[in-house]
């Protein structure tokens, strides 16, 4: 237990100096033009004033006391002097990340934030440390009370949360190819390459934390394509260096939707439909988009096909003198 605070204490430290060096090998190897440096310092502005004013404003502790009153009355207790205590923590742990991460890109409401994270139109290591700064007032860990219930110790729950945001900071790597056997069960940085991808057969895929089995289990995983290269960022790339644009140009998206509601189930809908959500149409959700593309690709199909009949024809036709 004491190593694993420890490990956390030396993440910070870390995880900088790492995307540093990232940074530096591949402005050397691709050229410094072809690394987004303006996106990476934006990153790390966002890092050091989530993990410093706003934690010291906001600690988790702020919801520890639910959690704490909920472990108070659990329904049962896990044997934490046992190793399969801790292996129920932990696999609780990834189910409540999964589904709040999940949440996080189909409520709007969670979405505000956690767009903030796919923002940057490269992937890379400093990518993976720009969280938004308005998670903890969103109530993000809602989604993991279920643990202290079913007997999971709030401390430990956080810890493993922590240590799951920490994992998966090498997973946004681009230069690391996939991981064989590994794939059917880690959250690898292939399948983490897919969940940053803006692609339309790339969205909403690919949820997990540590482990990729619960997008197998309900449906969510999706496999990266050889013939399909990622192309990150989000659906309408924001291009802005401006960090306060960025960070709050999402809130200011939707409080101008809900100033628009004509009634309360407008209202509701701006706040818990996907983004994208529209009251008068199909909108530009992802499945919006994706039936709009489904309609259009035999559409596509049948002119190329007339063309090719047309040219057919056009060449068993006499030639104009």
């Amino acid at each position: 237990m004491n190593a694993l605070i420890l490990i956390l204490k030396a993440a910070v430290v870390t995880v900088l100096v790492a995307s540093l060096a990232e940074a530096l090998v591949l402005s050397w190897l691709r050229g410094r033009a072809n690394y987004d440096w303006k996106a990476a310092g934006i990153s790390v502005f966002d890092f050091l004033v989530r993990e410093y004013p706003i934690r010291i404003l906001l600690p988790a502790a702020f919801y520890t006391d639910a959690m704490g009153w909920l472990y108070a009355h659990r329904l049962w207790t896990l044997p934490m002097n046992h190793w399969s205590g801790w292996v129920a923590c932990f696999i609780g742990q990834e189910f409540c990340y999964y589904w709040y991460h999940r949440a996080a890109h189909r409520v709007r409401w969670f979405w505000c934030t956690h767009a903030i994270h796919h923002s940057p139109n490269q992937l890379n290591l400093s990518a993976a440390y720009r969280f938004g700064w308005t998670g903890r007032l969103t109530g993000s860990l809602l989604f993991f009370m279920l643990a202290p219930l079913l007997g999971m110790p709030p401390g430990i729950i956080l810890l493993m949360l922590a240590l799951n945001l920490l994992y998966q900071f090498w997973i946004h790597a681009t230069w690391i190819p996939r991981l064989g056997p590994l794939e059917w069960i880690l959250n690898t940085p292939s399948a983490h390459r897919v969940h940053h991808a803006s692609n339309l057969e790339y969205l909403d895929g690919n949820y997990g934390g540590v482990l990729i089995v619960f997008d197998r289990l309900f449906g969510t995983y999706i496999a990266e394509r050889a013939d399909l290269p990622c192309r990150y960022g989000l659906v309408t790339p924001q291009t802005t260096y401006n960090v306060l644009e960025i960070e709050f140009a999402h809130w200011r998206s939707l409080w101008r939707d809900l100033r628009s509601a004509r009634h309360l189930r407008e209202a509701a809908g701006y706040f818990f439909m996907p983004p994208g959500w529209s009251p008068d149409g199909p909108g530009e959700t992802t499945e919006a988009l994706r039936r709009r593309a489904a309609i259009a690709a035999p559409s596509a199909a049948t002119g190329e096909r007339g063309v090719a009949f047309v040219d057919s024809v056009a060449a068993e036709l006499p030639t104009a003198q």
